[in-house]
């Protein structure tokens, strides 16, 4: 049996305001935009090449607005896999997104924590080379 994870649903405050985030900041591809009702859009967003994506859902009530940028309970809640840690690092960083930790080589590659614009937690993470076998 083959199985992915398709997308994932982020809380946030506002559509537009997410969209221009995500695709003019971390620089990810607006896939889809769709008008459901007045106040319901179906929105995805993903970096480029990715086959999960996020749905950007507008909390719809008092309790999930509570829950925007808290959807982890304050544990880093996204995972952002780059080829190029310092490229991205450096950009991010010029586009104002504040970094949390410090970057650092872990065993698994090197990662940093940084905030989306609602607080969100993600790891910017370029993973180590497997090395050939001999």
């Amino acid at each position: 049996m083959t199985q992915q994870l398709g997308q994932l649903s982020l809380l946030v405050k506002d559509y537009d305001e997410a969209i221009d985030y995500y695709t003019q900041v971390l620089d990810f591809e607006l896939l889809e935009d769709s008008t459901l009702t007045e106040t319901k859009r179906w929105v995805r967003v993903a970096p480029p090449g990715s086959t999960c994506h996020l749905l950007l859902a507008k909390a719809a009530n008092k309790t999930q607005e509570k829950q925007i940028g808290f959807q982890a309970g304050g544990r880093v809640f996204l995972f952002l896999y780059t080829d190029d840690f310092w490229r991205d690092y450096e950009k991010y960083t010029a586009r104002g997104v504040e970094f949390i930790r410090k970057p650092a080589e872990e065993s698994y590659g090197t990662v940093s924590v940084f905030k989306d614009l609602y607080g969100n937690l993600w790891d910017l993470i370029e993973k180590k080379k497997s090395k050939p076998s001999e």
